[in-house]
């Protein structure tokens, strides 16, 4: 019943094109527009995608500065994927067979980005596409057991290695060298943790939904999908409990207190994202600016090459 009702409520990003505007340079449209225009615009649609603009790669930097000011960097991030400039990273760099499942970024930590805005630099052969979700949609899709479930929140674990070892390291999680550094901000982020011989422990209790600081809607915000053995496939899932246990991969989940989340919850979880979602089709010059909190955004799988570049703010 909950994913009819999900599936009943149309959603899909707001397209700008030079039509819209009127010129074809989307930054000088942005400035007669303003800063709080553009906020209400994308509080309202919750995604916009802007294309025709032809936007090129030297000039991404100056778009930026007026999509997502004050530009973070990735710290805490859990995907792979390459700094290549001032808080400019290559969407994450998982391979390019498989798809990414929905997310909110950073849904996991203390604090998260506001927006993400993703710039097409070059569009893969076929594929590609980068999915975009209502997350007010996505919290209603799930039966009620599984929200229930979900209602005392998830405590993640990692397991950062010191320079070998499965996933990623300390050193790149946090972009720094400086233990004194990593304990500063895991402060800041009311998470435990433990250093050990081969790197560092950490256990994080969080909520497994949050509400809109502006619209106060409420919205499944939690990646417990992607730290969930059942969220890997069967197969890299089995290669991990022949190795390890669960506790000692590399990222794990559960419930609250600590209980196994079912796999079912976690393929129902993955599976109603994937239904609802609205795929955004790259061409080159294409820019999409998204609300973190109101839309989840996955990927979906591809042939050729393709680079997507992505700031956070």
């Amino acid at each position: 019943m909950e994913q009819t009702i999900a599936a009943d409520r149309a959603w899909k990003p707001h397209e700008i094109t030079t039509e819209i505007t009127g010129t074809a340079d989307l930054a000088a449209w942005l400035d007669d527009l303003g800063p709080v225009r553009l906020g209400e615009l994308l509080t309202t649609h919750k995604a916009l995608v802007f294309r025709g603009f032809g936007v090129a790669p030297e000039s991404i930097d100056a778009l930026f500065e007026r999509l997502v000011p004050g530009r973070l960097p990735y710290v805490h991030g859990n995907s792979p994927r390459t700094r290549v400039g001032r808080n400019l990273y290559t969407s994450t760099e998982y391979p390019q067979q498989f798809t990414i499942s929905m997310h909110n970024e950073l849904s996991y930590a203390h604090r998260w980005p506001a927006r993400l805005a993703f710039y097409c630099e070059k569009a893969a052969e076929s594929g590609g596409a980068t999915p975009v979700l209502d997350g007010e949609r996505w919290l209603a899709s799930l039966d009620a057991e599984v929200r229930e479930a979900f209602a005392g929140g998830v405590r993640y674990v990692q397991n950062l290695h010191d320079g070998f070892g499965f996933g990623k390291s300390w050193r790149e999680t946090f972009e720094t060298d400086d233990r004194a550094a990593v304990e500063e901000f895991l402060t800041r982020s009311q998470a435990d943790w433990e250093w050990g011989p081969d790197g560092i422990r950490i256990t994080q209790h969080r909520s497994a939904t949050t509400t809109h600081p502006v619209t106060g809607a409420a919205v499944w915000f939690n990646q417990a999908d992607q730290w969930h053995p059942a969220g890997l496939g069967d197969k890299a899932a089995s290669d991990l409990y022949a190795i390890l246990e669960p506790d000692e991969f590399p990222q794990y989940v559960t419930l609250a207190d600590g209980s196994p989340i079912p796999d079912a919850y976690i393929e129902q979880i993955q599976a109603r994202a994937l239904e609802n979602a609205v795929d955004v089709d790259w061409a080159a010059g294409d820019v999409l600016l998204i609300d973190n909190v109101l839309t989840a955004h996955g990927r979906r799988p591809f042939e050729g090459t393709r680079r997507v570049l992505v700031a956070m703010a």
